[in-house]
């Protein structure tokens, strides 16, 4: 994702209240047991608050440090969390690895200061801040002037934005911030590489940096020829002022991106487009957020035909995303794709799309963003570095080009101008001449060269092929935020003899437990023949939990509310005719089947081979 998209939201027209009332609250870590709000889980409404409790309880994710009291921003992924998360990463790597064939690398996570020069984080990679001249609080400026109803104030000059906060209070104590002062302030991390050393670094900010400064071996690995993309899944940090958001916004987040290096006139001419032409995505266009208008279902054929998405790579990945955010758990329904305005795009990105995704307390919140970032990386750490980021495009057959070269009369041009001499006959070399001569400039200097001093050769020279600068597509994914949304949109409530129960309805490709292993009652080896089914299936890579602690439909509702899809149950019937019991997590439907037959019957569940209801009928 592009760090300028990441710094500019979408405008908060485009919000819900719910998502700019959630910025004046708590985070949602704090002490450790202590209550965030009121209402208790069975009588609040928030899907927030009820999904954030299973994830405490049940281990998917928790506070960062939480015996020294936590800090906002940071964020450990347990047991359930930390494989739902590799199990999601595995996921996007299906697609980009896989499908597309896109190698990944991996970079490290300090970089010299020399990169962020070049890509621009140093001079540019900065919020506006904010401090309460009677609190001392540290506030987001543009949030401030947002939630007064002022849209898109991440746009807004310094000044704009001091005059806008003059009568607005501060969010923490209420009191008029006046003239407190609007000021920048850089989110990287800074440090220092080495003991003693004065050379600093920077902790990244996104990971999309190393893949541009591995460029040129990148290029000789893909044997010098475009299309080509590199993937990369890692940390990236950025020292947000005040993160109020939990999992959508961190200090320590998980990006997974791909850089696609494409030749700039092919980007019309995706080798792959058919697979995704007639796939259909809502796309709110910026003609449709300025009518206040509801996203238009199109395929990506029309899209790029009709000059929404403005070509073929864009369209390919805004499809392909969609359906990674569906396969992890994203409603359909609550799931769109929003062109960036005009104000909020980088000023080297010709489009971009965000994916959103609705959220009960956020809003619409970006998860993804697709950006033509242009040549704007490979050019301007080509002019940091020295080092070329061009690659050799060989013509179908060489070409004759007419070629004019001009050449100084050093005889002369040398005791004229001595030291300068070699410098303006270089300059002379590239220079248009007119009838009576030419004009230089060398080192902020003009010089006039009559026509006398250099001759004009005519000729032609045989071209094999050119030096091509790429285009960069970049899909980008917030990894942590797709598992909040995944688990959001998972979350659902029922009631089981007279009793709420609370399930994930996660995919089973994404769920933490693929299948939970049952005996009915831990004697007459009912246990003994469970722990080996446990044991074979996971000999086949499944992801299974054997449990044998209390009442069977309390271990249901355990496994249920940690979205694990399918339960095998080893009973009595077991010990007669070699069968056992699938429950289905969603149905809560049963079906006998064959002990033997369970390593091929629940890959083909967990794959989509068969579904649960097909299984019943067999």
């Amino acid at each position: 994702m592009s760090w300028a998209a990441m710094r500019n939201p979408p405008q908060a027209a485009y919000f819900t209240k719910n998502h700019r009332a959630a910025r004046g609250r708590e985070p949602f870590f704090i002490s450790p047991g202590a209550q965030v709000y009121c209402k208790t889980m069975a009588e609040t409404s928030d899907i927030y608050e009820k999904v954030m409790d299973v994830a405490r309880r049940r281990g998917f994710v928790w506070p960062s440090s939480e015996i020294y009291g936590s800090v906002a921003g940071f964020i450990d992924y347990g047991p359930l969390g930390a494989m739902l998360k590799r199990n999601i990463e595995n996921l996007w790597r299906t697609f980009y690895v896989f499908q597309e064939g896109y190698y990944e690398i991996e970079c490290p996570t300090v970089g010299a200061e020399a990169i962020f020069i070049a890509s621009g984080h140093v001079k540019e990679f900065a919020d506006k801040m904010v401090q309460c001249p009677h609190c001392g609080e540290y506030l987001r400026a543009d949030h401030i002037v947002e939630d007064s109803g002022i849209a898109n104030a991440g746009a807004l000059s310094t000044e704009e934005l001091q005059r806008a906060l003059h009568e607005l209070p501060c969010p923490v104590c209420e009191e008029p911030l006046g003239d407190a002062g609007v000021f920048a302030f850089n989110l990287m991390f800074e440090t220092t590489i080495g003991p003693g050393s004065q050379r600093k670094g920077y902790l990244r900010p996104e990971t999309a940096q190393g893949i541009f400064t591995d460029f040129p071996r990148l290029l000789r690995f893909y044997r010098d020829k475009l299309p080509f993309g590199a993937v990369q899944i890692g940390k990236s940090y950025r020292n947000e002022i005040s993160p109020r958001q939990g999992m959508i916004r961190l200090r320590e987040f998980t990006q997974a991106e791909a850089e696609i290096f494409v030749h700039p006139e092919g980007k019309d001419n995706h080798p792959a487009f058919y697979r995704y032409a007639d796939y259909t995505v809502p796309l709110l266009t910026i003609g449709r957020q300025q009518d206040g208008q509801e996203p238009l279902s199109a395929t990506m054929r029309a899209a790029v035909d009709d000059g929404v998405i403005v070509n073929e790579y864009i369209a390919y990945y805004v499809a392909l995303t969609h359906q990674i955010l569906v396969a992890i758990g994203v409603d359909p329904g609550r799931l769109r794709f929003r062109q960036h305005l005009p104000d909020e795009r980088a000023h080297y990105a010709v489009d971009c799309w965000d994916a959103e995704v609705h959220s009960d307390r956020f809003g619409w919140v970006e998860i993804v963003g697709i950006a033509d970032r242009t040549d704007y990386d490979l050019r301007s750490h080509a002019g940091h570095s020295g080092d070329s980021m061009t690659v050799f495009i060989p013509y179908d057959e060489p070409k004759l080009v007419g070629r004019r070269r001009i050449v100084a009369d050093m005889g002369v041009l040398g005791p004229r101008f001595r030291g300068r001499a070699k410098a303006i006959a270089e300059a002379l070399a590239t220079s248009n001449p007119g009838e009576d001569g030419a004009r230089v400039t060398v080192d902020g200097e003009e010089y006039f060269i009559p026509a006398d001093l250099y001759k004009i050769q005519e000729g032609e020279e045989e071209i094999r092929g050119e030096e091509v600068m790429p285009h960069v597509i970049e899909p980008s994914y917030g990894v942590d935020r797709m598992i909040y949304v995944a688990l959001e949109h998972s979350y659902a409530e029922d009631e089981v003899d007279g009793e709420i129960r609370r399930v994930l309805r996660l995919p089973a490709a994404v769920a933490p437990v693929q299948v939970a292993v049952f005996p009915l009652m831990n004697r007459d080896s009912l246990d003994e023949i469970a722990q080996e089914i446990a044991r074979k299936l996971t000999r086949h890579r499944i992801l299974v939990q054997y449990d044998d602690s209390g009442a069977i439909g309390r271990r249901y509702r355990r496994q249920d509310e940690i979205g694990t899809p399918y339960a095998i149950t080893v009973d009595y019937d077991t010990l007669e005719d070699n069968t056992v019991t699938i429950r289905d997590r969603d149905s809560t439907e049963q079906v006998r089947v064959l002990m033997g037959r369970l390593h091929q019957i629940i890959p083909d569940l967990i794959r989509g081979d068969i579904t649960f209801a097909e299984l019943r009928r067999v």
